[in-house]
């Protein structure tokens, strides 16, 4: 008997036959949470490496996961969930099911005015030259200041990479000419406690100070390291690091509106 030609108008979407697998929603919530490196998710879903890694690749397979090589240790990668493209999926998936669920994905909204005290994040990367600064803006800016915001580095540069000034005026109208240009160390916040700390460079993350409750870890690449091939620092580099973590931001905030998150610490 030939395949009835149904059973690929009617299959799942992709992400619905992906995410649907307990082991693989399991890995899923936790990228959700932040990138991590194979041996932490063996630990968080305690199964064997081999049987994470092979599912770790249907993920990544299906696009909604990606790997980069930790800047700390080569040896390591660090995974990711790109959450834009597992809203747009789930959205396509609601579509599939009937015209009415078709949506478009939302975009995080804003934290209701602040109530006292408000929440507060850190962002933490080794020079505070690009990477934490342009979080830190980006947060400030998308919540109207309603979130206290704080960046610093582990081994700081003398001030503010004019790439990440730039990019951040050109791209998002953030003027940080009047503004603090210059960075600072971790240690100028000891004894300051931040509901949020966001680890964006994999070399910091080890030597990060303990700040609060709740670290969670972006793995991303210094966009004012030289090029290995060519030795020079582009502006691109930063177009597309500040478009990176801009998202990434937008979808921290409903994190940050949600009461009920849980403050924890990573492994």
């Amino acid at each position: 008997m030939g395949s009835d030609p149904r059973d690929v108008t009617f299959a799942p979407p992709e992400f619905l036959r992906l995410a649907a697998h307990p082991l693989r929603w399991r890995l899923l919530t936790a990228l959700a949470d932040g990138d991590h490196r194979v041996r932490e998710l063996v630990e968080r879903v305690g199964e064997p490496q081999n049987l994470v890694s092979y599912h770790l690749r249907l993920l990544r397979d299906g696009g909604l996961v990606a790997a980069r090589r930790s800047n700390f240790d080569g040896r390591d990668s660090y995974y990711r969930l790109d959450l834009e493209r597992c809203a747009e999926a789930l959205a396509a998936g609601g579509a599939a099911l009937h015209p009415a669920l078709r949506q478009a994905p939302a975009l995080p909204r804003r934290p209701a005015p602040a109530r006292s005290p408000r929440v507060t994040v850190l962002f933490v990367c080794t020079g505070n030259s690009a990477r934490s600064p342009i979080a830190e803006a980006l947060l400030r800016h998308h919540t109207a200041g309603r979130v206290t915001t704080a960046s610093a580095g582990t081994s700081p540069k003398p001030q503010l990479h004019p790439y990440a000034v730039r990019v951040l005026a050109e791209s998002y109208g953030i003027d940080l000419s009047g503004g603090r240009t210059r960075t600072q160390h971790v240690d100028a916040l000891a004894g300051r406690r931040f509901d949020h700390v966001v680890t964006l460079c994999d070399k910091a993350r080890e030597v990060c100070p303990e700040f609060g409750p709740r670290r969670v870890h972006w793995s991303m690449a210094d966009p004012g390291a030289a090029d290995a091939a060519g030795g020079a620092i582009g502006y691109a580099a930063f177009q597309h690091a500040a478009a990176d973590i801009d998202t990434r931001v937008r979808y921290l905030i409903p994190v940050l509106n949600n009461p009920e998150t849980v403050a924890r610490s990573e492994p």
